[in-house]
């Protein structure tokens, strides 16, 4: 009488690595495309909040309770300002619009592509007057084939 063999045969240990190593294929891209998206979503979120603090900003400056500069247009002088916040009218306290600026998730940076309300919609650099606008300065392409700085 034969004694049961313990232990795999060479074709059980290729069958195994083989669906293994197809696994691990699939698998890899899916996560690339998992973590642009993440970072997509990131970077829409950003946007999203840098330009509803200057949207509050401005509301603010037409309703006449911040103090605003000549030539700004009633829009913050930088993303900065909006972090250091503004004296309101009445009231004691700063209001702060951001808590920091974020980082771009693009280009791992806190640098933003910045548009005043005097630039031409088209133009590639900042006048300086006032932020307007945020985009992203990453170079890259979306997943959707828009380019990241038109967001």
């Amino acid at each position: 009488m034969r004694s049961a063999s313990r232990g795999f045969t060479v074709a059980e240990l290729v069958m195994v690595t083989a669906i293994v190593a197809i696994m691990a294929a699939i698998a890899l891209p899916t996560a690339r495309f998992t973590m642009q998206r993440e970072r997509e979503s990131e970077l829409r979120l950003d946007l999203r909040l840098m330009r509803g603090a200057i949207d509050d900003y401005k509301h603010l400056a037409d309703q006449g309770m911040i103090q605003i500069e000549i030539g700004t247009e009633g829009y913050p002088k930088s993303l900065e300002d909006m972090v250091k916040g503004v004296s309101i009218v009445g009231q004691l306290n700063k209001k702060k619009f951001l808590r920091r600026v974020p980082i771009d998730p693009m280009t791992g940076k806190a640098e933003w592509g910045l548009r005043s309300y005097q630039d031409e919609m088209d133009a590639t650099s900042w006048g300086g007057q006032n932020v307007y606008d945020v985009c992203s300065l990453s170079k890259g392409t979306a997943l959707d084939g828009t380019k990241y700085k038109d967001w």
